[in-house]
């Protein structure tokens, strides 16, 4: 693939195959999704969202909600993040809790971070809310699945108790934890934060590419 390509976008099941893929490629890889590890492009783009959309980052409070084990997203993102002064809020229930080893890698660059049942304990404190599906593909067993899927919803009655000035994102796809009435809203940025995934990447080989000439 090397001998092919002047640059390797990899997605993997496996967690850590990226780093695994550089040690022996001779031209850059990116890694575009390790299992249940990291997305470090979608963590770019979110956090450029957040830029574009609110003018900074410092200082915001920041909630993650939904499949937080599994989801790959929020563990890039969470690790940006606690490169700047922000507050972060986990609404999850208990099977699909942001991993331990991640939550503390965040408190020791001095993130505060608290975890909470359901979005309605912190919608009216909330500048980003960051919502991700739970992952069908990562169950063995699909009751459980079914069990666990219906969590928190962000409905036009969830946006109703949300700052004037706020956003909703997600990483895509959806199924249905956001109601799709509340696509029509202005606060909803998951449309807009995708387009500017195609913007940051595009800068990011760019960049690649210039390494490599």
């Amino acid at each position: 693939m090397c001998n092919y390509s002047d640059v390797v976008v990899l997605r993997h099941p496996g967690v850590g195959s990226a780093q695994e893929a550089a040690k022996h490629a001779s031209v850059p890889i990116i890694n575009a999704g390790d299992g249940v590890g990291e997305h470090p492009t979608q963590a770019l783009l979110d956090v450029f969202t957040i830029r574009e959309e609110l003018g900074t980052v410092t200082e915001m409070n920041i909630t993650l909600c939904g499949d937080l084990k599994n989801g790959r997203t929020v563990h890039s993102l969470v690790r940006l993040l606690s490169l700047y002064p922000v507050r972060l809020r986990y609404v999850s229930v208990p099977e699909l809790a942001m991993p331990r080893e991640i939550k503390d890698e965040v408190a020791a660059a001095g993130i505060i971070q608290t975890e909470h049942a359901s979005i309605n304990e912190v919608i009216g404190q909330t500048d980003v809310l960051y919502v991700t599906r739970v992952q069908k593909e990562r169950f063995e067993n699909l009751d459980d699945y079914e069990r666990l899927r219906h969590g928190s919803r962000v409905t036009v009655a969830t946006m109703s108790k949300a700052k004037e000035k706020m956003i909703v994102m997600h990483p895509l796809p959806r199924v249905d934890e956001i109601e799709t009435d509340v696509d029509k809203d202005q606060r909803a940025a998951y449309f807009r934060q995708m387009k500017n995934g195609m913007y940051v990447r595009m800068a990011l080989l760019k960049q690649l590419f210039a390494q490599t000439q």
